[in-house]
């Protein structure tokens, strides 16, 4: 596994909001992914988050045009909790230090990790931001995105608005239908210049959760597979957003606390513990 994080490397995400780490994993650990996430992903019959019925909720990004957003991806989330041969992929300690360092935070927790598997001839997924969906109001927050399958042009990459993430803001523009409604919000970016990330299986990309980005449709035969997962800066506290949180963990919550139950964010990394 390619886990090294350069000085470099933190400049150019702090900057520009994404990285791109090539041969994240090799042959035979991209395997492993794919064999435990595919196992997962099955094993959940569908259902898009432990203990929950239906959606995650009218706050969670998926827009009440459930026809047309239900062709944009298939989204399980918290496969972690399900099962155990993922649960050892998303506790990998590096993977958390190497977000940790892109970060520049002392420790990382796993907010929720996610498959997104885009079928074929999947809709686009129109530009968005992560963090203001979540339930803790953090700028540094990230996410990694592992691709299982090649990411091409034609079967859905992600794209960037590099360095937005230093100018949105928590408001949550949702994610509709068409491309460009984020830009009602945020018309400073609308003349802004793109970039597209394209994949081989088996790398990987960070991202800032505020900066801007979205995904081609899937205009191919093939699957388009990616891992993922969300992580929070040790210390986040608590917006008063349900998002995954179960109910029982919000009838304990008061806005302003720290979020720190590690049956439902594990700390997997801080450089004090190692």
């Amino acid at each position: 596994m390619n886990t090294k994080i350069t000085p470099a490397d933190v400049e150019y995400y702090q900057d520009n909001g994404f990285i791109v780490i090539e041969n994240f994993l090799n042959t035979l650990e991209l395997e492993t992914w794919r064999a435990a996430v595919t196992e997962a992903v099955y094993d959940r019959k569908g259902q898009k988050i432990p203990g929950r019925v239906g959606n995650i909720g009218e706050d969670d990004g998926i827009n009440k045009d459930t026809e047309y957003q239900s062709k944009v991806f298939d989204q399980l989330i918290n496969l972690w909790q399900t099962n155990d041969k993922v649960k050892e992929l998303m506790f990998n300690p590096q993977i958390g230090e190497m977000a940790a360092e892109l970060a520049q935070v002392d420790g990382i927790r796993i907010w929720h990790d996610q498959a997104l598997f885009k079928k074929p001839w999947a809709n686009p997924t129109s530009w968005h931001l992560d963090t203001p969906f979540w339930s803790f109001t953090n700028r540094k927050a990230l996410s990694i995105w592992v691709a299982l399958d090649d990411v091409t042009l034609e079967n859905g990459c992600l794209f960037f608005v590099p360095g937005s993430h230093k100018g949105t803001r928590f408001e949550n523009p949702g994610i509709g239908r068409n491309m460009d409604s984020i830009f009602t919000m945020y018309p400073e970016f609308k003349a802004s210049p793109t970039v597209a990330v394209p994949m081989k299986a088996g790398s990987c990309s960070f991202h800032n959760g505020m900066i801007i980005h979205g995904a081609h449709a899937n205009m191919t035969p093939g699957n388009r597979r990616a891992m993922t997962c969300a992580y929070m800066p040790d210390g986040s506290v608590y917006n008063g957003n349900q998002n995954v949180l179960p109910e029982d963990e919000i009838a304990l919550l008061e806005i302003g606390d720290t979020l720190k139950n590690d049956s439902l964010n594990p700390l997997i990394y801080h450089k004090k513990v190692r």
